[in-house]
């Protein structure tokens, strides 16, 4: 797996996200009014990472592809960078 990052937004809130050895940004998080909130969604992510029904494909209105990485409960846990493919 990546490197996950933490920044802390202008807005005040955290945000993580997780990075390719390349650092190509891979998923970034929704904000966290805590830094520890934002640690519980970095294992969120390690948790639901390897079960494929927990990704949800999605296309943007100009053709780009993107996944929502979602947890148990169904909570967007991140979102994808856009890619010019679907696979």
């Amino acid at each position: 797996m990546g490197k996950f990052i933490i920044t802390k937004r202008k807005n005040g809130e955290y945000q993580f996200n997780l990075k390719a050895g390349n650092g190509q940004t891979i998923l970034s998080s929704e904000g966290y009014v805590t830094k520890a909130g934002c640690k519980i969604g970095i294992t969120s992510v390690k948790t639901n990472c390897s079960s494929d029904s927990r990704y949800d494909k999605r296309s943007s209105s100009n053709n780009q592809y993107y996944f929502n990485l979602k947890a148990g409960n169904g909570e967007i846990i991140g979102t994808s960078e856009m890619y010019t493919t679907s696979t």
